[in-house]
């Protein structure tokens, strides 16, 4: 791909708004259709698409595999804390209504929290399911 300017220069441009519409998608998906996953999606085909027009090496240096292990994990817990966040204040475990001073703040605080956590653990599996494929042999680093 390195003798692909023209494909290498469009990626270059395409890629800040993939990101840029994956946050789009994350921050307006609890008011409409969207979200965590699809926001994860795109976020991760966005370092796909880097990883395959400028090489496998370029990308896990850009998002290191430790980083997608701990984004993973940090999206679990972070689903799961908010959930323990809501029997710790006397609701059910993903009770959103006593996260907030009134029932909706607290849904929609609890909702974008949840998406924040769906966001960051899809994101990483794609990564990383990418990851182990991309480097078993085929070469995307040429």
């Amino acid at each position: 791909m390195k003798r692909l300017i023209v494909l290498r220069v469009v990626a270059k441009m395409l890629i800040p708004f993939m990101l840029l519409f994956a946050l789009y998608v994350q921050f307006h998906g609890d008011f409409s259709p969207g979200g965590g996953f699809q926001a994860g999606v795109i976020g991760a085909a966005a370092i796909i698409l880097y990883a395959l027009i400028f090489g496998l090496p370029a990308a896990r240096r850009l998002v290191p595999e430790r980083l997608v292990e701990t984004l993973l994990g940090a999206g679990v817990l972070l689903y799961g804390g908010v959930g323990l966040a809501g029997i710790a204040l006397g609701g059910n475990y993903l009770d959103y209504f006593v996260l907030g001073r009134d029932p909706v703040s607290g849904q929609h605080r609890g909702i974008f929290w949840v998406e924040v956590g769906v966001a960051l653990t899809v994101s990483a599996v794609m990564l990383e399911i990418f990851y182990l494929f991309a480097g078993r042999g085929h070469r995307f680093d040429e």
